[in-house]
């Protein structure tokens, strides 16, 4: 029986969330990608809390009109800056069950550019 693709990244999501975990110095970079907009955010699972979060629905993001991998980076400069802003350098990032490539990719990259560290 073949899985679906939704069944599939549900699988290597739970596989990868067994050994990903974020604590308060350092959070885990959760990524949620919709066939139109990416998000981001910095997750506490220790105590089960939303450190901050970012995405391309943003206003200044949204307003930016660029392509949809361009718009992934910016994504990961702005959560790299609030990222900062929280007191939070260096994070474990979770790409959720998707490729590290594409949209991800960038979005790992720019929060590189952005200053956290993997």
């Amino acid at each position: 029986m073949a899985l679906s693709r939704s069944e599939r990244r549900d699988r290597i999501r739970l596989r990868i969330r067994k050994t990903v975990s974020g604590t308060e110095q350092r959070p885990r970079l959760a990524v949620f990608r919709s066939n139109k907009e990416i998000y981001a955010q910095l997750i506490d699972d220790v105590n089960g809390k939303t450190i901050t979060a970012a995405s391309s629905r943003d206003k200044d993001i949204d307003a930016s009109k660029v392509n949809k991998t361009e718009a992934a980076k910016l994504v990961g400069k702005a959560i790299a800056d609030k990222a900062t802003k929280a007191g939070v350098e260096a994070i474990t990032f979770d790409r959720g069950g998707y490729q590290y490539h594409g949209r991800v990719k960038s979005l790992a990259e720019g929060a590189r550019e952005g200053g956290l560290k993997f």
